[in-house]
């Protein structure tokens, strides 16, 4: 197996199912109603559906790195794209957003030249391999912060 397709199958698996840990991201963001993705805890955290507008951004920039775009300094808003509706339809739309920008950056993935694993990400100072394992670190850390939010609100 080529090492894209392994890192491929750890982005699967961190957002799919199969994380050796615990829940993936689609596991973790089962039965979440838009209701509840949207009320934001005490202190100014990130609600759920911050966090899953989140993800999908960073799924995005990431897909757009790997086709050759620099993109760095993202902005805020690009990182945190903002809840604007609250309606199920929305939250719907949002889940949908989120796991059509997964297969994408795990299409991106598959077809990548294995050997631009070990350059430099242009306009950073990290490997393509690194920021790919970083993605599904990524998914992870905010996976568990969707459980923890969950706990509080289901």
């Amino acid at each position: 197996m080529s090492e894209q397709h392994r890192i491929r199958d750890q982005l699967r698996r961190a957002f799919e199912r199969g994380a050796w840990h615990g829940p993936s991201v689609k596991e973790v963001l089962a039965g979440v109603t838009a209701v509840k993705a949207a009320s934001k805890p005490a202190g100014g955290a990130h609600s759920i559906w911050e966090l899953v507008n989140h993800i999908g951004a960073w799924k995005r920039i990431i897909r757009r790195r790997v086709e050759g775009e620099v993109v760095s300094n993202v902005p805020d808003e690009q990182s945190w794209p903002a809840v604007n509706d609250t309606s199920e339809a929305a939250w719907t739309g949002s889940l949908d957003e989120l796991e059509q920008g997964h297969i994408l950056l795990c299409e991106t993935v598959s077809q990548m030249d294995e050997s631009r694993l070990d350059e430099v990400v242009p306009g950073e100072d990290f490997s393509f391999y690194v920021m790919l394992h970083g993605v599904a670190q990524h998914d992870l850390y905010h996976a568990g912060q969707v459980a923890l939010l969950k706990k509080i609100y289901l």
